[in-house]
């Protein structure tokens, strides 16, 4: 069950006044991708109240003028005008500033120049040091080497430059992307602590998404051969060296951990669970506020769309996320909407909105012409963009079938292709603020390493529907008593032999609660948010103390 210390930190002075500077390299720094981000940008605020400014996170400098990124505040008196003075190689440059996202840690933006030229003899070095095969590379394993490279050698000279003791700096790696950095370091400055954090190892989510079973063949696998087999080598001999040589080798959930020891064989010395940031939830007024707005915005989209008449209680179901149709679950998502639409009774309205990104060419013409003159009806009823690939998107095709085979009478279902950011031209309202106005969320992933989807779904007060295949739902049955009526969620077994019957349970719990009277919601509600609150970051980052811990142990 879960325990933390009375006030919610544990007393972790002995490692700040043990580090000088503390930093952490992602290639989602100020640059939002995926749930890596949500992980630095909700975290930050705790190591920035424990660290201050000795700590500095790492990200890419691929921004212009024209596009600069929004996340970025330039300040150029940071780390003593490093940014100017630094002697770099290889036309490296750096930009110093602040994140914008609470508590506004300083951030080092690496561009890495010329870099990548003098990759083949970096890749030989690390070859004849390390074993790591770069023979087989292709794709973006150039580009996110020589990132982390430079990044590397901006660690190692702001050390310098700052005239800071190698022995008293961390470097926290994240991913495959930045694996060759954490090598550079061990190579050129091994007294530099290290660790490496792997959210989703390369070969398992290639085991899933080429449609082979992860988990009923677990046991028989072996990363090697399969990284053969999925021309994945390079990628993940990366990896898997990465955590070898790290100083302190970390995952973000149970089930992630069992997936290390066996594709990467290297057991994880910390499972380091992923929090979030309660300041990103609104307060009640402007949270009831939200929900108002976005149920009408919404509501008006599907009336616009299939031109039916919605009441205000119109049961929301959403999902999102990557567009990875099995890994993410999108499959087992559609087939249950057309599950609940066979089970839920005639005359009951619902709604499904499948929340996730696509190829898109540009909003629907069509539907913002209908919008702004408040027609009603447009062909096609189901997306609210248009996409290039339109014929061929998994999501479309599947949506398509399920409406020629007459399945999606009472649940009508609209895929919304874009991330909401407030500007894709349709809803026009960012991702947190829309969340509020759905009244249930699933995400049957079939690979999900933590997932940060339902634990934002919960901390915005939805109730979710997940998997034991999903770090975050284990972390849920090893706290709490299932259910959404305990806690807010709903945690169903997956495996790959029992598509169907976790179709059966998904519908079952959706439905029941869709049928729920709303004192019954309202509790589930705000059950919802009570397991949020133990995912606060102030519980979770005594994980990464200890990671840190260990790390410096290394070095006595």
């Amino acid at each position: 069950m879960i325990s933390h210390s009375s006030n919610g930190v544990d007393n972790n002075s002995e490692i700040v006044q043990q580090v000088d500077l503390l930093f952490e390299t992602s290639w989602e720094v100020c640059n939002k991708v995926g749930g890596i981000y949500a992980v630095l940008s909700t975290k930050a605020r705790v190591l920035n109240e424990q660290f201050g400014d000795k700590l500095a996170f790492i990200g890419p400098d691929f921004w212009t003028p024209e596009n600069p990124s929004p996340y970025f505040k330039e300040r150029k008196t940071l780390f003593k005008s490093a940014a100017a003075k630094l002697e770099l190689p290889w036309g490296i440059s750096i930009r110093t500033g602040r994140w914008n996202i609470p508590g506004s840690p300083q951030v080092i933006l690496v561009n890495p120049g010329d870099t990548r030229n003098h990759l083949p003899e970096i890749y030989a070095k690390m070859w004849e040091r390390f074993g790591v095969d770069s023979l087989h590379a292709y794709g973006d394993y150039d580009e996110s080497c020589a990132f982390s490279v430079a990044s590397a050698i901006v660690i190692m000279r702001l050390a310098e430059y700052l005239k800071v003791s190698p022995a008293r700096i961390i470097a926290h790696f994240d991913e495959w992307t930045t694996g060759m950095g954490l090598l550079y370091i061990k190579a050129n400055s091994p007294k530099v602590s290290t660790i490496f954090t792997t959210h989703a190892t390369c070969i398992g989510r290639s085991i899933c998404g080429n449609g082979k079973p992860l988990y009923d063949q677990f046991h028989h696998y072996d990363g090697d051969q399969m990284a053969r087999e999925l021309n994945m080598e390079s990628k993940h001999s990366l990896e898997k060296l990465a955590a070898h040589n790290a100083d302190c080798f970390t995952t973000v959930s149970k089930v992630t951990a069992a997936e290390c020891a066996q594709l990467l064989r290297r057991p994880v010395d910390v499972v380091t669970p992923n929090g979030f940031e309660p300041d990103f939830v609104p307060k009640t007024v402007k949270y009831n506020r939200l929900r108002k707005e976005g149920r009408a915005r919404l509501l008006n989209i599907a009336e616009t769309l299939t031109g039916n008449v919605y009441d205000e209680n119109t049961f929301l179901i959403a999902t999102s996320g990557r567009h990875e149709y099995r890994n993410k679950g999108l499959d087992l998502f559609l087939d249950c909407v057309a599950e609940i639409d066979r089970r839920i009774p005639a005359g009951r309205q619902a709604i499904a909105f499948v929340l996730v990104p696509g190829w898109v060419n540009r909003p629907s013409d069509a539907l913002v012409d209908a919008l702004n003159k408040n027609h009603k009806g447009i062909y096609p009823d189901y997306v609210t963009h248009i996409l290039n690939n339109d014929d061929s998107d998994e999501v479309c095709v599947r949506i398509r079938q399920l409406k020629d085979a007459g399945a999606l009478k009472n649940v009508k279902v609209i895929y919304i292709p874009c991330y909401l950011d407030a500007a894709d031209g349709i809803v026009n309202i960012s991702y947190y603020d829309i969340l509020p106005a759905f009244d249930l969320t699933l995400f049957p992933s079939y690979y999900e390493p933590w997932g940060y989807t339902p634990l934002e779904s919960v901390a915005f007060g939805v109730p979710t529907v997940t998997d034991n295949k999903a770090g975050f739902g284990q972390w849920v049955l090893d706290n709490f008593a299932n259910g959404i009526d305990n806690c807010g969620v709903r945690v169903v077994e997956r495996n790959d032999s029992d598509y169907h019957r976790s179709l059966d349970n998904i519908a079952a719990a959706a439905v029941a609660y869709e049928e729920a009277d709303p004192s019954v919601r309202q509790k589930a509600r705000n059950k919802a948010f009570m397991t949020s609150s133990k995912t606060d970051w102030k519980f979770f980052i005594s994980h990464y103390f200890k990671a840190f811990r260990i790390a410096l142990s290394h070095k006595k």
